[in-house]
């Protein structure tokens, strides 16, 4: 729970959408700002500006286990992932690309747009997951990308990157090709190893509105010797990948988000997470989607409430406090139903009652208590209203 002008109570259960700032991110970011040189300037003032810069760059390195020459700064994960395919397949080259139907949609728009090459859709199972035998079959010489995300923002479902990771390994020693990995893990970073020796890819997207940090503030790891086009023309910032004086503040901020990652904070999580589904799914009409247990993200709960639709809920849910969401947040004024909830099979006709719960660090159990007493009389008071006149 929090607390914010207009409202004596705000519950805020929408976090995958993005994350409340943490004060001591503020901290550090208002505090860079004090660093007002041009990094790439030549004089004391861009000096410093360049070290609190590098300095940052240096620790989420360490937080990927990357080399800080591989981690290149970006204005958002979108542009990031835009960058990892449009950088890697745009420059007229032919060919596959292999991807899940349930990525986000700067994966799967960027990749409608770039001519010449052949789509292939990886089969997800009715929790989301890939299924692995599937994709090794589906792996040819005339592949040239991968991109699997490693947790659903719809739905939660955490990839098995890994096993993901060594079939395309396997392959391009095999039959002597080089088929590049791309993982978007904006959802992932708060949550899961981030380690990119243990992941096995060589393009890795994360952002800092999705861990506490600032906004405005993407990264993309890019293994050493993978060549991308850059997207963005002008300076040679960023080792010529992305021209733009660099938001040093919002990099200092994300590197003091990656920085108070705890192990501890997700274990909890996940017990409340837990609690809460078992709670949802004793509520009549609420469906739960996507897996359970160890293959669903810490903070993310996915229901379909059946014969209503999101949009009402979602109003009633405000007026009693509390934030939640029905998607992606980068569609949610969209007509269509939801991509990710189509691929995985759920019926049209219980999408429209899609929500989304995503809890945080400042969620209680207190506040979830709140949820369950509230959605049932919201449910209720909806069905009333918009029940078919007989």
């Amino acid at each position: 729970m929090q607390k914010y002008k207009g409202h004596r109570k705000f519950y805020y259960l929408d976090n995958a959408a993005a994350t409340p700032i943490d004060p001591r991110v503020l901290k550090a970011t208002n505090l860079a700002y004090e660093k007002y040189g041009n990094p790439s300037s030549f004089n004391n003032a861009g000096r410093l500006a360049r070290e609190n810069m590098e300095s940052s760059r240096k620790t989420i390195a360490r937080f990927l286990g990357a080399r800080p020459e591989e981690i290149v700064f970006t204005s958002s994960g979108s542009e990031a992932n835009n960058l990892a395919l449009v950088g890697t397949l745009g420059d007229g080259k032919k060919g596959i690309v292999s991807v899940t139907p349930i990525e986000h949609p700067s994966v799967l728009e960027p990749l409608k747009r770039i001519k010449g090459i052949k789509i292939k859709y990886i089969p997800v199972n009715k929790e989301g997951l890939v299924d692995l035998d599937v994709f090794q079959k589906m792996l040819t010489v005339h592949c040239s990308l991968v991109s699997v995300m490693y947790a659903n923002n719809e739905i939660g479902t955490i990839e098995p990157i890994r096993k993901i990771a060594k079939i395309i390994s396997d392959y391009n020693t095999t039959h002597r090709t080089f088929i590049v990995f791309h993982v978007d893990a904006c959802q992932a970073a708060g949550f899961l190893d981030m380690n990119v020796q243990h992941l096995g890819a060589d393009l890795v997207t994360f952002n800092g509105s999705k861990i506490y940090g600032p906004r405005g503030i993407g990264v993309l790891y890019i293994r050493r010797g993978i060549k991308l086009k850059s997207l963005i023309f002008g300076g040679s910032q960023e080792k010529g990948l992305r021209a733009g004086t660099e938001n040093m503040p919002a990099i200092v901020g994300l590197a003091k988000a990656v920085s108070l990652i705890n192990e501890q904070g997700t274990m909890n999580m996940i017990k409340l997470r837990d609690y809460t589904i078992k709670k949802l799914e004793q509520i009549s009409g609420v469906i739960l989607n996507g897996p359970r247990g160890d293959n669903r993200l810490a903070n993310n709960i996915s229901i379909c409430v059946l014969e209503l639709e999101s949009e009402n809920l979602l109003l009633e849910l405000d007026k009693y406090g509390i934030s939640a969401g029905s998607g992606s947040a980068c569609t949610s004024h969209a007509v269509e139903p939801s991509h990710v909830l189509k691929a995985i099979g759920v019926p049209n006709s219980h999408i429209n009652g899609a929500l989304r719960f995503s809890l945080g660090r400042e969620t209680t159990k207190k506040d979830i208590n709140y949820l369950i007493k509230i959605l049932p009389k919201i449910i209720s008071d909806l069905e009333k209203r918009y029940a078919p006149k007989l």
